[in-house]
């Protein structure tokens, strides 16, 4: 890092600066060892030695068993702290979420899987930037996109990615009855600029007005912007910032994170059999949750998890089963790293 190539290089200096705060935790622990190990070694001495007081062999033999179990822990540790990581986890995120099966109930469900990540988010001390929305008539959502910024996004949203299933009785609904809708969210790890490049060229790009019902989220100005990636087809549209120029900067950073997505998911496929024993992080038509309104329960099916606090859970109260997620996926790739 303190190379004149590197402190000349911002990429390569900025790369280099997350690996030093990777690897940090892992050196720290390994030279703690080290030095639990050593006062083992010093202690077990000690207290085999036959010269030395019965009361100071009794002593050492103690503080040799504290030291071995220190070390099991920290061994434990390392095991975790070497397992291979998500490369994208310490990346900002881009989360759309889609209307499915259900109507009007499938879009304002959506608008209520919105409001709850927001809430999650701003619980962490995350930054939220609403990107996009297509509004209804009754306050749902359509779809909309967001993007979520700040130390470790991905590795604590990557997990919602997929179909969420909500069963209760609708707004609309005047005979009481329990209707099941779904709705679909894709979580996406932004892309840096530079591991994108897309050519002037391959863009269409044209300013248009704003749509939807309405409301605070929505410009009057014709300063949306839409841009249409030529060779993929890809077509991305924002239209919550104050300026075209904003939005069109928006509309581009939700273009590359798609593109890179794509790459993503084409270097999975080759590794598919791994990521088959996975919890699951990518398959966005795999139904990985149900929100039983009736029952107050939301069960995740990867991990067979229920809990009974759905309304908390819809306040952002989350964490619980984000945590058991990513203690079922480490558990996963423990076992994989044992054998």
């Amino acid at each position: 890092m303190a190379t004149p190539e590197a402190v000349s290089d911002s990429v390569l200096y900025r790369e280099l600066l997350k690996e030093h705060h990777r690897l940090t935790p892992i050196v720290e622990t390994y030279r703690t060892y080290l030095s639990a190990r050593k006062d083992a070694e010093d202690a077990e001495m000690l207290a085999s030695d036959p010269t030395s007081d019965p009361e100071l062999r009794a002593f050492a033999a103690l503080e040799a068993e504290e030291k071995r179990l220190e070390c099991d822990a920290l061994t434990e540790r390392l095991r975790l702290l070497l397992l291979p990581r998500d490369e994208n986890d310490d990346r900002n995120v881009i989360m759309e979420i889609r209307a499915g099966a259900g109507g009007e109930e499938a879009a304002l469900f959506a608008a209520d899987l919105y409001r709850m990540y927001r809430m999650y988010a701003d619980g962490l001390g995350l930054s939220f930037e609403l990107l996009g929305v297509n509004e209804t008539e009754l306050g749902g959502f359509r779809e909309v996109s967001f993007r979520i910024s700040g130390e470790g996004c991905y590795a604590r949203f990557k997990f919602e990615s997929g179909v969420h299933r909500v069963q209760r009785v609708p707004v609309t609904e005047s005979q009481g009855r329990i209707q099941t809708s779904t709705v679909t969210v894709a979580v996406l790890p932004e892309a840096e600029e530079v591991e994108v490049a897309i050519a002037p060229s391959e863009l269409s790009i044209e300013s248009v007005k704003s749509s939807g019902a309405g409301g605070q989220h929505i410009n009057k100005t014709e300063s949306a912007v839409r841009i249409l990636h030529i060779p993929t087809g890809i077509v991305v549209f924002c239209q919550t910032q104050r300026s075209q120029l904003q939005n069109k900067e928006a509309a581009l950073r939700m273009l590359r994170t798609k593109l890179y997505d794509i790459k993503r998911e084409e270097q999975d496929t080759k590794r598919a059999a791994d990521r088959k024993s996975q919890v699951g992080t990518g398959d966005r038509s795999e139904k990985i949750r149900t929100y039983n309104y009736p029952q107050g329960r939301i069960t995740d099916h990867r991990i067979s998890l229920s809990l009974f606090n759905l309304e908390a859970f819809l306040n952002g109260n989350i964490g619980g089963m984000i945590d058991a997620l990513i203690r079922a996926d480490t558990a996963e790739r423990l076992k994989r790293q044992t054998i």
